[in-house]
């Protein structure tokens, strides 16, 4: 239906100095002002006390990985040992079941954060792996009402992976993998800038993942299909000395000869590049996924995303796998994003404003929906309505960024994806919390149960 939501303290918009309405029509906003007329035929929404965002954009997540949080084998564990431990355990005991139950929770708590898109770095391939994993993921952003960028992970070669090897995986071929891509293009991809679904062509990490030829066939298929490329890079320094290693060259030189450069591109971490690395990814378009919960959590370092800016990179951000990164939310991104490289580089560093761009409008862009990602009029509707009455927010003078400021917990009093009401009171409308709980407690004893067998 049709929405008028007014009295807003503040509205993240330029289009209209001091604004406090938002009308809502067919899936767009029409209107943004002050005192706007409410229609018979619109549901109306008192914003007295709130803020209203464009929904946040998540750039970089493992959906997986919400069924994992604080595993005790992990929680003092680098990212290396890490993987052993956590990850590569558990997920190739995953049934479509299981990975529904995880989509769905860390679909639900990045809808109460205030996102409204997530790019899901989805990984759970193997040789006779069968698509109805893929398809819980899609099915579980459907039943919520979230955008999802599906990045088709997955690899043909394996690093020494303790858990991996114990279960006897066996990757896929790179053959099997672009055939299955294909079915998934097929079936899920949409193209146009207002896409509920989309496809990317996204081996787990770069340097591990497939052989030269391999990432180059990958990367000829992803253009002549036009879809976005993503991966893992230089999260810690173990990359760099592989590619040096297998390839003689640096991680970037060698993304760079398999094609895996371009505006097109994008890498979650690269906590470790270089200041050479990072004038290659400029002058050739590549953006990053900027995760510095998870950087911090593992130990990783602090990407040197401040350099990348100021030498013309576009940063987005992304919240991660919640094993890594437990909270789940794009408000703790932003917020620790605002506080981290301050501390560093000093309070001119970032900016709340610059911050909010990462977390919302530059994620839109890189993921090709040109028509989400700020407030506009005639853009689509993905917005969110925070609560600020809780007593924490009391004393706040700048009400615009007090979400960012003051981090989570959040309240969402509502939360709009392409004019349909997904989130009421705080929830998501389609989520049934009891049932969730009770169902992920089995799932999770019957994991634990395969992994250790």
């Amino acid at each position: 239906m049709n929405y008028l939501i007014r009295h807003a303290d503040a509205i993240a918009t330029d289009e209209c100095e001091g604004a406090t309405d938002i009308r809502i029509q067919q899936g767009r906003i029409t209107e943004i002002g002050h005192q706007l007329e409410h229609h018979k035929t619109e549901g109306l929404i008192d914003a007295g006390g709130c803020v209203v965002y464009p929904g946040f954009v998540n750039t970089h997540h493992h959906l997986a990985q919400s069924v994992l949080k604080g595993v005790p084998e992990g929680l003092n564990l680098g990212l290396e040992g890490w993987l052993d431990a956590v990850p590569c355990r558990f997920w190739p005991h995953f049934t479509p079941e299981l990975m529904y139950l995880a989509a769905t929770i860390g679909l639900s708590e990045l809808l109460r954060s205030g996102t409204t898109t997530c790019a899901d770095h989805h990984y759970l391939y193997h040789s006779t792996i069968t698509p109805e994993l893929e398809d819980a993921v899609w099915q579980a952003a459907e039943d919520l009402g979230i955008r999802l960028v599906l990045c088709r992970g997955g690899a043909t070669e394996i690093v020494d992976q303790k858990g991996m090897a114990q279960a006897r995986i066996q990757p896929e071929s790179i053959d099997l993998m672009l055939r299955r891509l294909d079915a998934s293009r097929r079936r899920y991809h949409e193209a146009d800038g207002n896409a509920m679904r989309k496809l990317v062509v996204a081996p787990t990490c770069l340097v591990h993942s497939a052989p030269e030829d391999g990432l180059r066939q990958l990367a000829s298929y992803a253009r002549e299909y036009h879809l976005k490329l993503h991966s893992h890079l230089l999260e810690v320094p173990f990359d760099e000395a592989q590619a040096q290693q297998k390839y003689d060259c640096t991680a970037v030189e060698f993304a760079g000869r398999c094609g895996w450069l371009g505006s097109d591109v994008w890498y979650a971490h690269l906590v470790q590049a270089t200041e050479a690395d990072i004038d290659r990814l400029v002058s050739s378009g590549t953006t990053i996924a900027h995760c510095p919960t998870s950087n911090c959590r593992l130990g990783s370092g602090i990407a040197p995303v401040i350099d990348m800016e100021q030498a013309g990179m576009s940063i987005t951000l992304g919240v991660d796998g919640s094993a890594s990164a437990e909270s789940g939310s794009m408000v703790q991104e932003a917020n620790l994003s605002w506080l981290l490289h301050r501390a560093v580089k000093g309070p001119q560093a970032t900016t709340l404003e610059r911050c909010f761009k990462w977390a919302s409008a530059n994620g839109a862009r890189l993921l090709g929906l040109s028509e989400a990602g700020e407030l506009t009029i005639g853009s689509v509707a993905d917005l969110v309505v925070y609560d600020l009455s809780h007593y924490r927010f009391e004393g706040m003078h700048e009400r615009r960024w007090a979400p960012l400021m003051a981090g989570e917990p959040v309240s969402v009093k509502a939360s709009f994806v392409n004019g349909k009401r997904v989130v009421h009171g705080g929830e998501p409308i389609n989520l049934d919390r009891a049932k969730l709980a009770a169902d992920v407690q089995q799932a999770l004893k019957q994991l634990i149960r395969r992994a250790a067998a």
